[in-house]
């Protein structure tokens, strides 16, 4: 469903994944979309392949746990494709084990990369002129990992935890404002980053792959793991102009996995 009038939309984490689906979608709905993600050849070479593909897409490598690389790319989105009507705070990273042996490092850098930076862009976005305008849609992109707990994931389920609570909190301190902010709840979706995961647990249960992936499988009511462009779908619609009543929403893609 296009969006009927054509914004600017900054995408984190856009190289990959869901990331790249989200990119894919809010471009194909003529949106001018900047993406960023922390290397430069995966920027540049995205860029490049939806440009050839007849896409408005413009981007730059930066870290969102860098305070001065959140600014330098909200900036540079500024200037490329124009003052950002739509943010996607879609860059994370997994991360979890036994939680008696996960050291501050890990854990730091799990909540830095899922959960501050999604406050830190979003920040940045509002205060870039975000904030003085009547239309806008923030998307964070959560997971059902931050509505239950997951064994063997405490660092990434607390930091899904707090996006969602972010995401509820911003939704209605800016609901009078016209922006709304929802969090897209994937479950179980086959991106790179899910693959590291069942390598993960395949160590930690001393099992293969596959038993990891036949296990997680059994667990979804669909009985499969979504793509990543059945999560882009909703994000797709979040940012139209007939989702304006939803805000302050967590809102699972999921398979069936979550009923809450």
């Amino acid at each position: 469903m296009a969006s009927t009038t054509p914004r600017a939309a900054l995408v984190t984490g856009a190289t990959s994944g869901i990331g790249l689906a989200v990119t894919q979608a809010l471009a194909t709905q003529g949106h001018r979309v900047f993406i960023c993600a922390r290397t430069a050849s995966a920027v540049e070479l995205t860029v490049k392949e939806l440009l050839d593909g007849g896409l408005e897409v413009a981007g730059t490598a930066g870290d969102v746990t860098d305070a001065a690389d959140v600014r330098r790319i909200v900036q540079a989105a500024t200037e490329q494709v124009g003052p950002v009507d739509i943010l996607v705070n879609n860059a994370g990273r997994s991360g979890g084990g036994v939680t008696a042996d996960i050291d501050d490092d890990l854990w730091l850098d799990v909540i830095d990369t899922n959960l501050n930076s999604v406050f830190r862009m979003t920040r940045e976005v509002l205060n870039a002129g975000l904030r003085h305008r009547s239309w806008g849609r923030i998307v964070n992109i959560a997971s059902t990992a931050g509505k239950q707990g997951v064994v063997l994931g405490a660092p990434y389920s607390a930091s899904k935890h707090g996006v969602v609570g972010f995401t509820k909190a911003l939704g209605n301190e800016l609901a009078p404002t016209g922006i709304t902010v929802n969090a897209v709840c994937p479950g179980y979706v086959e991106t790179p980053m899910a693959q590291r995961v069942r390598q993960g647990y395949a160590r930690a249960w001393d099992t293969s792959e596959d038993a990891v992936l036949a296990k997680f499988q059994a667990k979804i009511p669909l009985g499969r793991y979504a793509v990543p462009a059945e999560v882009a779908g909703l994000v797709g619609y979040l940012v139209t102009e007939p989702a304006a009543s939803i805000t302050a929403q967590a809102l699972n893609v999921c398979g069936g996995l979550g009923n809450f």
